[in-house]
């Protein structure tokens, strides 16, 4: 009972939500991100679904919190807006941060002083993060959380 009241979003949280526009997308929509749409502005400005987002980041936190180790959790962004957040998600939770280029084989080549074994991959901007697709297609075993790009 006590986790579904934590669970349940709040009006507070929907008011946090708008004040960082969370709810604006971009005016092209990729087709598999149709679903997550609420309607398109006058201006061709898409919308996003807060309802939706809010479901998918308690899915996050549910995986995210069923790591037991914390240091088995990296978090990555390439790009400067995301750095920041990592750097701090890092220091908040335990995680393993990775702020800036990715180097390719830190999840494949067991030689080099970067390599690690994430349970947990987190994302910030799959275009940008792109270079570790190669890493995910060795049939390494770990979960991946990435943002979503609204846009095509």
């Amino acid at each position: 009972m006590a986790a579904t009241k934590v669970m349940t979003q709040r009006e507070a949280d929907v008011q946090m939500m708008l004040s960082a526009d969370v709810h604006l997308g971009t005016k092209n929509c990729d087709f598999q991100m149709e679903r997550y749409a609420y309607k398109r502005r006058s201006d061709g400005i898409y919308i996003i679904n807060l309802g939706k987002t809010w479901e998918k980041l308690q899915m996050a936190a549910r995986v995210i919190v069923a790591i037991e180790n914390p240091s088995d959790i990296i978090v990555q962004s390439a790009r400067p807006y995301g750095q920041r957040a990592v750097l701090k998600f890092a220091q908040y939770t335990g995680a393993h941060p990775i702020a800036g280029r990715h180097t390719p084989g830190t999840f494949t080549n067991q030689l080099q002083t970067s390599f690690s074994e994430p349970r947990l991959l987190i994302l910030t901007d799959p275009r940008t993060d792109h270079q570790v697709g190669p890493s995910l297609e060795t049939g390494d075993n770990f979960a991946l959380i990435t943002d979503c790009i609204f846009f095509h």
